[in-house]
């Protein structure tokens, strides 16, 4: 076969896998339920096996579809929802689609490591078993996959399943090439799973090996939010001592400034201290109470 033969060949395996993914969309969207019915009652269209079967072998480019169409489908249901979307909490958003759609992906395309990441970061809140079943199914096909280990991890550590946690990372630290804190995971969950420390050697390490930049910015906001959990502890104790001094809370951020710059806290024109997002935080007038400010990128919850 010389070249330019090669190269036409080539050039209609091509064009056959885009015509063949291009009818599985339009197989889907013909038997997509009307906008009105959608609203009332979500269901998946077409399962993996069918999706499989009509892909006509080009499974990568049919997984790479639903893939698309996962993200489209959580972003939808963000816009729906409006400014005030709980972007750190999506089980409010009606997520019924996610994890069929994240499946089909999977099942097409079992070497596909992008869907079970968001899987394990995003499914938790809406459908943690799916969220693991999905992890460990992509385990099973990329036995050498060590992220994934340490999304499953992740997941039970949510769940404050420590032990099952630290076997986990324990056994993704035995993959050859894997970094060596995988291995310290396991000691740190077996110690002190739910200590505040762990929470940031987690999230610190997400942030530093993921590919996703949703996930990346998840681990930033949480991160974040760390941060600010330790600023406020010590702003208790800023009021707890202002208190014992002059037998009442303070009434505004002025009356603590001096205290404020002694300690190094970064502080705004009007002397309150900032979060770690930039924002100032607000004080309850009266009260030995401090909270998020409006505006803040940290997570309230």
């Amino acid at each position: 076969m010389n070249d330019r033969t090669k190269t036409i060949s080539l050039a209609l395996l091509v064009v056959v896998g885009m015509i063949a993914t291009l009818g599985l969309a339009r197989f889907v969207d013909a038997r997509r339920p009307p906008v009105e019915v959608a609203a009332r009652d979500e269901s998946l269209y077409l399962n993996a096996k069918t999706a499989k079967r009509i892909s006509l072998g080009f499974n990568g480019l049919a997984a790479d579809w639903y893939w698309m169409r996962s993200l489209q489908y959580v972003g939808r249901k963000i816009v729906n929802y409006g400014d005030n979307a709980p972007l750190d909490n999506l089980s409010q958003l009606n997520l019924k689609l996610l994890a069929p759609l994240l499946e089909n992906a999977t099942t097409l395309d079992p070497e596909f490591l992008d869907p079970y990441e968001y899987a394990a970061v995003v499914l938790p809140s809406i459908d943690v078993k799916e969220a693991i079943r999905i992890t460990r199914k992509g385990i099973d096909a990329n036995p050498n996959a060590w992220r994934l280990y340490q999304h499953l991890g992740y997941i039970y550590w949510q769940q404050q399943d420590y032990a099952t946690a630290a076997e986990v990372y324990g056994r993704g630290a035995k993959i050859p090439g894997v970094p060596a804190w995988m291995q310290a995971m396991k000691a740190r969950m077996a110690v002190e799973g739910g200590s505040r420390d762990t929470a940031r050697e987690i999230y610190k390490r997400m942030l530093e090996q993921s590919t996703d930049e949703k996930v990346r910015d998840m681990a930033r906001k949480r991160l974040m939010q760390l941060h600010s959990f330790d600023e406020r502890d010590v702003l208790h104790q800023v009021f707890a001592a202002y208190q014992t001094q002059t037998g009442r809370c303070p009434a505004n951020w002025r009356e603590l400034e001096q205290v404020l710059r002694a300690i190094r806290a970064p502080l705004d024109q009007s002397g309150a201290p900032l979060d770690p997002s930039g924002v100032p935080y607000a004080l309850q007038s009266g009260k030995c109470e401090v909270e998020l400010g409006q505006g803040s990128e940290v997570p309230f919850r």
